[in-house]
């Protein structure tokens, strides 16, 4: 890795632990030269603009989230233990030190929607996607006969992700100090409800 990139990733690391506090529109570009120990001009020869800086922060969160959360997770057997590996892996990386202020993309799902502009366009592709990894996930389970033939896996995807804003509401804004058991248990509910009846006898 050259100097340029290791700089880089030093600069998107820090901006997203901001952006996880502050939110995107919280990203400074004065403010991160001066935490950094670096000039204006030095950063922006990175970042020719703070909106570049905030698709960047949002596509290097993504390429972590990818690492860390989807790729291991696939590699679970079909069914409630991919599901289940996805959920606990992508709990872990939200409340995780490096995003002090909880899951960049659900702040950033708040902060952008009514707005336009490549972060939010970025934002939005990416959330779809992951919707389409739980509803391809659960249809493997379909399909291997660890859930229900009739499952709506769409609908599951959609149960999933809104569970995990709420997770997000109840552990950031709400201060719940059970909001990690809460979250197991309703995802466990979930998934028994997704199985056949001879699986959950």
């Amino acid at each position: 890795m050259s100097k340029g990139d290791q700089t880089r990733e030093r600069i998107l690391r820090h901006a997203a632990k901001v952006a996880s506090r502050d939110g995107l529109e919280g990203l400074s570009i004065g403010e991160l030269a001066s935490a950094l120990e670096m000039s204006k001009s030095g950063l922006f020869a990175h970042f020719g603009s703070k909106e570049d800086l905030q698709v960047a922060v949002l596509r290097a969160a993504s390429a972590d989230f990818q690492e860390k959360v989807i790729r291991p997770a696939l590699h679970e057997p079909r069914g409630p233990a991919r599901l289940r590996a996805l959920f606990e892996r992508w709990e872990k990386w939200a409340s995780s030190p490096e995003t002090p202020g909880g899951c960049l993309f659900a702040g950033a799902s708040f902060e952008l929607d009514d707005r336009t502009g490549p972060a939010r366009d970025f934002l939005v592709e990416e959330q779809r996607r992951l919707l389409a990894v739980l509803s391809r996930s659960a249809q493997l389970g379909v399909e291997s006969g660890l859930f229900r033939a009739d499952l709506d896996c769409d609908l599951l995807a959609f149960q999933i992700h809104g569970l995990m804003l709420g997770y997000h509401h109840a552990r950031r804004l709400l201060r719940q100090r059970n909001a990690d058991a809460m979250a197991r248990k309703a995802f466990e509910q979930l998934l028994a409800q997704a199985m056949p009846a001879r699986l959950t006898r």
